[in-house]
């Protein structure tokens, strides 16, 4: 929480275990919905020790191999454009989100942020974002390159477990 943004390594560090948690999840048939920064939480304050946990499981849902989920829900600033539009939906939209708690990571702020909720899901729609901006200039092409894959509106764009 003191930490405004992270290196790219503290950022993989971190990130990695959590793709880790999600594909597990996937593979038995568990879709999250609501992966943000305060449901991953470290066992301890030393980054270099501590183990970060996926929690809250409370909108999560299992699939069967045939099913999609159609509810809407999640954090604002951290759905899925295809859950905003309604459509129905399956694992790639975990993977949004972490491409979003990626993006804060490196640059200490959202990639989509609006004061009202109908604007803010207006630009996740739009996967309107701006890497331009003096935060991201030390931050590397392969870097930008792969939070690009994970923001990516089309869910079968989207990078996956297979990608990763």
């Amino acid at each position: 929480m003191k930490k405004e943004t992270f290196s790219e390594k503290e950022s993989r560090d971190i990130i990695a275990p959590i793709f880790d948690a999600l594909i597990y999840c996937h593979n038995i048939g568990i879709v999250h919905r609501d992966i943000k920064p305060e449901n991953l939480l470290f066992s301890s304050k030393n980054l270099q020790t501590g183990i970060i946990k996926v929690s809250d499981f409370g909108l999560a849902r299992l699939l069967t191999a045939d099913q999609l989920a159609t509810t809407t829900c999640g954090t604002p600033g951290y759905v899925a454009p295809e859950i905003i539009s309604e459509k129905p939906y399956k694992e790639p939209c975990d993977f949004w989100s972490v491409g979003v708690v990626l993006f804060i990571l490196l640059s200490g702020e959202p990639p989509f942020y609006h004061e009202d909720n109908f604007e803010l899901f207006e630009l996740i729609k739009k996967c309107k974002y701006d890497m331009d901006k003096p935060a991201w200039k030390g931050i590397s092409d392969d870097a930008k390159d792969f939070i690009k894959k994970l923001l990516m509106a089309d869910p079968a764009k989207r990078l996956d477990a297979k990608g990763i």
